[in-house]
């Protein structure tokens, strides 16, 4: 390929982060990211996180990942690039009278010195970066060696794949830019982490959506959940056809022909730091 082809065609990942930090800020994601505490509880239990191991929890949201680490009487820092979603986790550990560092910080370039911490965590968050090579390399820098990465990452075939993929035929995602859904493939975790990681566990699990109706899920969810909030938007007037297919990909993936009973594959993701 022609080099100056391919810069004229390289995406400006500095606007596509603009971009996705605005997603992540709009609707209400702690609405939905509170639903998936169990998957936090799960990771960390995989992870056999120990009292008193440093942890830090990347592309945290509102928590799920720093607060099972937290109860576990790790010392945590919590990251994110949302203040919004840094001061509803603060407000969760406060609740449960928890002691956690929140800092405001991009997955990509991440304010601590090398070897900082025994483990690194990220639940459904760093598999949203722009540039993704940067926040794995970053997760590794900080990560000390011996030390674990653990990660909850969608599948590219789970529902929550599905949903992405709907919305991308009717809002085209930005080109040039890899799909979070490769963070929960084989493939592409031996791409990001490989070369720095003594062995990578990756176990398939399901989180189990439950809803009164996959029309209910639509109505909240284009109110509370980021990318689908902006698709949305940006659809205009083809939002009601947006809204049928969504219904339709729900209605596909429950096993209850009423209530929204949806389980979604994710991936389970140990990185073992050389």
């Amino acid at each position: 390929m022609n080099t100056a082809a391919s810069i004229a065609t390289a995406p400006d990942l500095a606007a596509v982060k603009s971009k996705q930090r605005a997603t992540w800020s709009s609707g209400d994601y702690a609405a939905v990211g509170t639903t998936l505490q169990i998957v936090g509880e799960t990771l960390a239990e995989a992870m056999d996180l120990r009292p008193d191991a440093r942890v830090l929890d990347v592309a945290a949201g509102n928590g799920n990942a720093t607060l099972a680490a937290a109860r576990r009487h790790c010392n945590v820092v919590s990251t994110d690039y949302v203040t919004s979603l840094l001061r509803a986790g603060a407000a969760r550990a406060k609740a449960e009278q928890l002691t956690v560092s929140f800092r405001e910080a991009d997955a990509e370039d991440l304010p601590f010195e090398g070897a900082s911490f025994d483990h690194v965590t990220s639940t459904f968050g760093v598999m949203f970066t722009a540039n993704q090579q940067a926040a794995a390399d970053e997760m590794l820098r900080v990560c000390r060696s011996g030390g674990t990465i653990g990660l909850a990452n969608w599948t590219p075939e789970s529902f929550i794949g599905e949903v992405f993929r709907t919305i991308g035929r009717h809002v085209p995602p930005v080109s040039g830019v890899r799909s979070p859904l490769e963070w929960g493939t084989k493939a592409r975790l031996q791409e990001l982490f490989g070369a720095q990681a003594q062995k990578i566990e990756i176990t398939k699990r399901h989180f189990t959506f439950r809803e009164r109706s996959p029309q209910h899920w639509v109505e909240r969810w284009r109110e509370i959940y980021g990318p689908m909030h902006k698709a949305f938007d940006a659809v205009g007037e083809r939002a009601p056809q947006l809204a049928a297919d969504l219904i339709a990909v729900a209605r596909n993936h429950s096993t209850d022909t009423q209530a929204m009973i949806v389980p979604a594959e994710y991936a389970e993701i140990i990185i073992h730091r050389a």
